[in-house]
């Protein structure tokens, strides 16, 4: 096991090796400094774990110490030591980076005690960081990834608004990934240390929705047998997502609009308010403003989450998308599911990417897990998806020779994607992923008039 490694700077001798030799007994690997000039010096070219450090020194004060810190060794934590009556210049020094400050005369089992409690507190701080990296990978791309023109716009969103803290409206279908998108805005910003609270509202019963979101106190209904968070206060510092906002109960709008405004709560039984500190990311897989005129949502709830909104297309509008998300669902269930699959044959992306995808990004994912599930480690082609797949001219009851329906659906993807791009070849081209000569060759192979497709010249 790794000994830990302590910088130790004072310009007291005595206090200085009789710390060392106890810090060493401790299973310390320590670095001794007379004075911060040798302390700065051995940190640019030693790693440490912490620092132990004097505030006056001759030279390089321990102020200036920690300073240089925050630049050579961010993730050491710092120990100060000062005089009796300087607990001031302490504080400051935790303003600067410290994590702790000792007054004199020290007494070493403290010091030993502070130092060992400092490292596990900043070993489980680095843990989490790479349980949340793990989870951001996780989920990171899992429904937004893809080299479409629409999702590249989703993303320069987020990048745009995670930094602020703008209420979002995210519209789209089920399946989408909203949720997904919420998560990348809140991971993205300045409250990725902050909790994600994620509500369903249309999970929530009318007569329970004050006691879900704002909590209550211990006797505020039969029932109540002790206090309980709600969802805003359980957000804060962080990111509430209102999921299916479109869902919540109309008489519930208007308390969530004032709670949403003033940034405050009441708990069900109490009458005193609390304010949260919170971003408002909502979803919604309905069209809001048809439910207003219908007078299902409240407009001035609308205005409210409706700051900045993000539009999530369906999958069957960005079928160039496919190719990446059965890549990026590959990787993932072959990990998960411990399976060697190489992926799936150029056939089989091409028949997926000319579905409907009711399910959307959700309804695909499925499809991959059950085909790697299912496939002994070997690559999916065509026949091993046809429980999914519906080829151009055949219904799924259909029974067709494979090279048959194959050149079907590849005819009928090239088609739709000249209709989509208005017959501009060298787009279409493009986003099939092959070159323009290519292009012609296929539509002469498969029968594709150019009368048919639009533009007929477009270089």
């Amino acid at each position: 096991m790794t000994r830990p490694t302590v910088l130790l700077a004072d310009d007291e001798d005595t206090l200085r090796e009789n710390l060392a030799l106890v810090l060493k007994d401790e299973g310390f690997d320590v670095i001794a400094c007379r004075d911060g000039t040798e302390a700065l010096r051995m940190l640019k070219s030693r790693s440490v774990d912490a620092i132990i450090t004097d505030l006056r020194m001759p030279g390089l004060t321990g102020m200036e110490l920690i300073a240089h810190a925050a630049e050579l060794a961010p993730d050491a934590g710092i120990i100060v030591i000062t005089a009796f009556g300087e607990v001031e210049t302490a504080v400051e020094a935790m303003k600067r980076g410290a994590k702790d400050y000792m007054c004199k005369p020290i007494i070493f089992d403290e010091v030993i005690f502070r130092l060992k409690r400092l490292l596990v507190q900043d070993d489980l701080v680095r843990q989490n960081k790479q349980l949340r990296e793990q989870i951001r990978e996780t989920h990171a791309g899992s429904m937004i990834v893809g080299p479409s023109r629409s999702m590249k716009s989703v993303m320069l969103t987020i990048d745009k608004v995670a930094s602020n803290n703008a209420n979002v409206l995210i519209c789209g279908e089920s399946g989408t990934g909203k949720e997904v998108i919420a998560r990348a805005i809140h991971d993205s910003g300045p409250r990725s240390e902050g909790p994600f609270t994620a509500v369903n509202c249309g999970g929530l019963a009318e007569a329970l929705v004050e006691s879900e979101l704002f909590g209550y106190r211990r006797g505020a209904f039969t029932g109540a047998h002790a206090d309980r968070v709600g969802y805003f206060e359980a957000a804060n510092g962080g990111t509430l997502f209102l999921d299916e906002i479109g869902n919540m109960p109309l008489r519930a709008q208007a308390t969530v609009l004032r709670a949403i405004e003033e940034r405050a709560i009441t708990p069900v039984g109490d009458n005193r308010s609390k304010t949260v500190d919170i971003r408002i990311i909502a979803a919604t897989n309905r069209d809001l403003e048809t439910s207003i005129r219908a007078g299902e949502f409240r407009e001035d709830l609308f205005f409210r989450i409706n700051v900045i909104q993000i539009a999530v297309p369906p999958l069957r509008d960005r079928p160039e998308d496919v190719p990446t998300l059965v890549g990026h669902f590959v990787d993932k269930y072959n990990q998960a599911l411990n399976c060697h699959c190489p992926g799936f044959s150029p056939d089989a992306v091409a028949a997926l990417a000319g579905q409907r995808w009711r399910g959307n990004v959700r309804e695909l994912e499925n499809v991959v897990e059950r085909a790697l599930i299912f496939a002994d480690g070997a690559c999916v082609d065509l026949d091993q998806i046809s429980f999914a797949v519906t080829i151009a001219g055949f219904s799924d009851t259909t029974s067709a020779d494979l090279r048959v329906a194959t050149r079907g659906f590849e005819r009928q993807h090239i088609l739709n994607t000249l209709d989509r791009y208005g017959g501009n070849k060298a787009d279409t081209a493009r986003s099939l992923g092959i070159g323009l000569s290519s292009l012609y060759r296929k539509m002469e192979e498969l029968a594709i008039e150019k009368e048919n497709t639009g533009e007929s010249d477009d270089l």
